[in-house]
């Protein structure tokens, strides 16, 4: 896959209280990636730049909450996760990434 394509798939990790679970009892890490990521995209961009072994990739779309404000109703924007798992014995420090 191309170099910079990898760099535009992940966004960020995503941190919350089901993240922080999924983590402990799985080995599993949550990552915001972009909207038309795939799950093969996904798998080797984290093998990539964690240099850890992906077992598998899930991913789902979140849709964007309606808010209201002054002018009516907006939309926040949607955005889609990934749920990665790895090899056992294998984790991500993200202190230290290079």
């Amino acid at each position: 896959m191309n170099q910079e394509r990898l760099f535009q798939v992940i966004r960020a990790p995503h941190v919350s209280e089901k993240a922080a679970v999924v983590a402990d009892i799985n080995n599993q890490y949550v990552f915001r990636v972009a909207l038309d990521a795939s799950k093969a995209e996904v798998k080797a961009a984290v093998e990539k730049f964690f240099k850890v072994n992906v077992e598998s990739v899930s991913t789902l779309r979140v849709k964007g909450k309606t808010k209201r404000n002054r002018f009516g109703f907006t939309t926040k924007p949607s955005w889609k996760k990934a749920y990665v798992t790895l090899a056992q014995g294998q984790e991500i420090d993200f202190a230290t990434v290079e």
